[in-house]
């Protein structure tokens, strides 16, 4: 009877010991779902990052082809602002402070 009962008590530690390593301990749940968390973030990332590799391997490959001069044309007016021989350039600038259009008929008065 006293052997049974001190198996019982080994078994009942045991399995406290062994609850504890599972919640608590190195390599427990909690570990388990922060390298969870991890995994999905950088999967998220990776798949942004895929993305942009894609769309970058097409524009390489756009660039390589027979009509990537009109592709690098394209990028030199946007990226460089260049312009063709014979083309005139204009740019149109916005003031940061415009009127509103009621205002913009009346006369400024000057400070004296």
């Amino acid at each position: 009877m006293r052997a049974l009962r001190i198996v019982l008590l080994l078994l009942v530690a045991l399995l406290a010991w062994l609850q504890y390593r599972l919640w608590l301990g190195g390599g427990g749940q909690g570990e388990v779902q922060a390298l969870q968390q991890q995994v999905s973030k950088q999967a998220r990332d990776n798949s942004g990052l895929q993305q942009r590799n894609d769309a970058l391997a097409a524009e390489v490959k756009d660039l390589k082809n027979e009509g990537g001069g009109e592709a690098i044309e394209e990028r030199a007016r946007s990226e460089l602002g260049m312009i063709k021989p014979g083309e005139k350039f204009y740019r149109v600038v916005e003031q940061a402070n415009a009127a509103p259009a009621e205002e913009a008929g009346k006369p400024e008065e000057k400070p004296q």
